[in-house]
């Protein structure tokens, strides 16, 4: 008999070409693939629940396979874990509904994004932030991140990469806090574009620099105009933080 497993796990991103299997290069799903293989005895298929870029990490994230062993769910992680490198790891596994799919599921996603503000860069953190020097104000980045939250074209946000039907996504919440050298970038919504939460941290490190305001943001959006926004962030600092779903799989 054929399950359905929901997979909760966490990776660091950085040896990895992304999410998704790709022809060159090492991803985080052909590698947890392998090791489901090896586990489960038969070829097995992940469905993920985004296509996170090179270099991107993810503290939660979840995918699902099918597959006709009777493994109990309880020792699936602890098993596939032994076949992992230690960079991706599996924390729980949850049997789903036959019509449960990780990225089709999903209600909604929230990313973090990491900076440090520091003149002095931290070795500890090499790959894991966007290490920025040049003193930022996180309440003039707020301010700009206020302009984003709601249902919005955000095609002046995206990256050329994915087609997609439409660029109009809802922003619940862009939330930016400081402590002491980091700066934290919360954003959650029902969905996202091609790099788009790393256009929208780095349209606020403008706006703290003064090369845009904060009430730029609606006319820029309502131009689609992506060279009017800030640059895109470096992958290092994004994290896939949260994801909801109706099934209880985290």
């Amino acid at each position: 008999m054929e399950r359905n497993i929901a997979l909760s796990l966490m990776y660091v991103g950085t040896a990895y070409h992304g999410w998704q299997v790709q022809k060159n290069g090492v991803t985080v799903e052909s590698t947890l693939e392998k090791a489901l293989e090896w586990v489960v005895g038969h070829p097995v298929k992940c469905v993920g629940a985004g296509r996170t870029d090179a270099g991107v990490h993810a503290l939660r994230y979840v995918a699902n396979f099918r597959t006709t062993s009777s493994i109990p769910c309880a020792r699936l992680p602890l098993a596939v874990n032994t076949r992992l490198p230690d960079d991706i790891v599996v924390t729980r596994a949850t049997e789903v509904p036959p019509d449960f799919n990780a990225i089709g599921s999903c209600l909604k996603k929230e990313y973090t994004y990491r900076i440090y503000n520091s003149r002095i860069r931290n070795a500890f953190l090499v790959d894991r932030v966007w290490f920025y020097p040049k003193r930022l104000d996180e309440a003039v980045m707020q301010l700009c991140a206020d302009q984003m939250v709601g249902t919005h074209d955000f095609a002046a946000l995206k990256s050329v990469g994915t087609e997609t039907k439409t660029t109009v996504r809802t922003v619940y919440y862009f939330d930016i806090a400081r402590d002491g050298d980091l700066i934290e970038c919360k954003v959650c919504a029902n969905g996202f574009l091609y790099n788009m939460v790393r256009a929208m941290v780095g349209t606020c490190v403008y706006a703290a620099e003064g090369k845009l305001t904060p009430q730029d943001l609606p006319h820029i959006m309502e131009r689609r105009d992506r060279t009017a926004a800030g640059p895109t962030a470096p992958p290092g600092g994004l994290y896939m933080s949260n994801l909801w779903y109706e099934e209880d799989v985290l």
